[in-house]
């Protein structure tokens, strides 16, 4: 058996325990002999994590569920084969049904054709939703289930205690989820649960990539203001608000005003 290195009490995320990157962040929460999985990661790192559990002396049995944090390919791929070996019940949120278990390809973000990206995407039966609000108890330990859209219109985070699971919402490098709106995107929604996360009572944020770092308002704050001019750059499409330069030049036409003046004849042809 594996010596357990949990990040904090009840708390084992995989690449750390592991000591090199295996895939997303993939978190073990357990108390005495009863755990939980967050989040899976792609199917071919499945086997891997499955002989990791065995080792770490964690029953198959004994699994209460697996969740997904939202449904994007590199956090669910390996959904239906960990769900058929460990014939445990799958949790996610209501807008993550439909993607899940139709194995949509493009909400999921397996399918890209203009990168030549080509994944696939086993469809997986969620057996329960969990909404906001929602307590997931692990033995003695309890999870609250918070709804914070903006990545993914599923997109989901735990706090527990003084930490939160906060999926894509912010990295330590003050980093979010991908912006697009294939996948549900919505900058609005986004801002609003990182002024959650700011102003929430945490301590550490475990995020669903890269290492887990102490909440910094300050590192929040300037990421909301980011994402706030965000919502008004025709650098994110249809996610943006609105275009304001748009508004601008059409104001400037009504007006009969252009921006630069034409140039002469003699300009032209000199």
């Amino acid at each position: 058996m594996l010596e357990r290195r949990p990040v904090f009490p009840n708390v084992i995320e995989v690449n750390h325990q592991l000591q090199r990157v295996l895939g997303c962040n993939v978190y073990v929460i357990y108390d005495d002999a009863e755990w939980i999985l967050i989040d899976v990661g792609y199917e071919e790192t499945v086997d891997e994590l499955l002989d990791l559990i065995r080792d770490l002396d964690f029953p198959f049995s004994r699994c209460k569920m697996v969740v997904a944090t939202h449904a994007d390919v590199d956090h669910i791929q390996g959904l239906a084969k960990v769900k058929r070996v460990l014939r445990t019940e799958v949790v996610a949120h209501p807008r993550a049904v439909e993607p899940l278990q139709q194995g949509d390809r493009l909400r999921t973000f397996a399918e890209i054709e203009a990168q030549d990206l080509h994944l696939e995407m086993p469809p997986v039966d969620v057996d329960r939703t969990i909404d906001e609000g929602d307590i997931l108890e692990v033995g003695s330990v309890r999870l609250e289930v918070w709804h914070t859209p903006g990545h993914t219109d599923s997109q989901l985070a735990f706090r527990m205690d003084d930490l939160l699971f906060s999926g894509d919402n912010i990295y330590r490098d003050g980093c979010v989820g991908a912006i697009d709106a294939h996948h549900g995107s919505d900058l609005p929604a986004f801002i609003r649960s990182l002024e959650r996360i700011r102003d929430a009572d945490v301590k550490w944020l475990l995020p669903s990539h890269g290492p887990l770092f102490r909440k910094d308002d300050a590192l929040l704050q300037a990421t909301i203001e980011r994402l706030e001019r965000y919502q008004h750059m025709a650098d994110f499409g249809t996610c943006a608000v609105d275009w304001p330069l748009i508004d601008e030049w059409e104001q400037e036409l009504v007006e009969g005003r252009i921006s630069l003046p034409l140039e002469s004849e003699d300009e032209r042809d000199g």
